[in-house]
């Protein structure tokens, strides 16, 4: 079989592209070519004759050096997603009812777009646990807008629950229970700083039911789940009192030789944090009762109170002036 081989020929007035079937080289009969992409030529590997020049380079303008280069930087329609039950693959069509040219459609055009429409919509959701899928997707996609999470967890959380639903071990299970529980597993996959309340209160469930289908999933897979360290929480609290960064700087501090002599193990996370920022406000003068942080941590008074003394008696403070 001879080799198909694309010129291109360059006018002042055009550029016309000429293809030209190449069976052996005109010089010495060979059929080793090679392809020059560099000087855009096609040279026979024997006698070195060009065959062809200017020819097109139809590959992309990028290198990759790496599999996970090349599937970064390949441009092949949209990315797969996790966040969609069907990953993003689907044909949606619209409802505007009009043609590439932006022109309105007949009424018998109409009928048959509306046709397909429909068809093309049941064929996405097949079965009930694609509609289960689809369901609890969109809800996981609702909660961590309410809750500004970024889409690093938002697709940990949405492979987490494709994970779940494969077992078929959630039946019988709230939906909205296990979809909690599900994007709490994935802030702390994540490191991130949301309490298992705050999940439970955008999904407008109790805290109880939340904790309760937590508890169901990790017993029933083997998710790791990283320990809640309370350094999480400091830029958080800061940036909800509107504190300096003077403020949580020292609080880092503070947490740091806490952990050094072991004085926040067995203690809850968000109530070191709130006891390091209430200390820390107090060193630098910018105060803030006790009320306000234990507000905005979720926790009580007394809670802070407590971590306020252990830290206290441990410790020792040396302002600088």
């Amino acid at each position: 079989m001879g080799r198909q081989i694309e010129k291109r020929h360059v006018d002042s007035d055009s550029i016309v592209q000429t293809n030209v079937e190449v069976q052996c080289c005109p010089e010495c009969g060979s059929r080793r070519f090679m392809c020059d992409y560099h000087c855009a030529e096609i040279v026979c590997m024997d006698c070195g004759l060009v065959i062809a020049a200017k020819i097109v380079d139809r590959g992309p303008e990028w290198r990759a050096f790496t599999i996970e280069q090349h599937e970064k930087r390949g441009r092949v329609g949209a990315s797969l997603t996790y966040t969609i039950h069907d990953k993003g693959l689907s044909t949606v069509i619209d409802w505007h009812d009009r043609d590439v040219y932006g022109k309105s459609l007949s009424p018998g055009q109409k009928a048959q777009v509306y046709r397909l429409r429909k068809w093309n919509w049941r064929v996405r959701v097949s079965d009930a646990s694609e509609r289960n899928l689809a369901f609890a997707l969109s809800e996981i996609a609702k909660i961590a807008s309410n809750l500004n999470l970024p889409k690093k967890t938002l697709e940990t959380a949405s492979v987490i629950y494709r994970k779940t639903l494969k077992k078929q071990t959630m039946r019988g299970r709230p939906i909205q229970g296990i979809i909690a529980a599900t994007i709490y597993l994935a802030c702390r996959q994540c490191k991130l700083a949301r309490t298992l309340k705050e999940i439970a209160q955008a999904s407008n469930i109790k805290r109880k039911e939340a904790f309760r289908s937590y508890r169901f999933l990790l017993n029933d897979t083997d998710y790791s789940v990283p320990l809640v360290s309370p350094r999480q929480y400091i830029t958080k609290f800061s940036q909800q009192l509107e504190s300096q960064g003077k403020v949580e700087e020292i609080a880092h501090k503070i947490l740091t030789a806490s952990g050094e002599l072991k004085i926040s193990c067995g203690r809850g996370p968000t109530g070191m944090a709130a006891a390091a920022i209430y200390i820390a406000s107090v060193l630098t003068g910018e105060r803030r009762t006790q009320s306000e942080i234990a507000e905005i941590a979720q926790i009580t008074e007394v809670t802070i109170r407590n971590r306020y003394k252990e830290l206290g008696e441990c410790l020792t403070f040396q302002i600088s002036l």
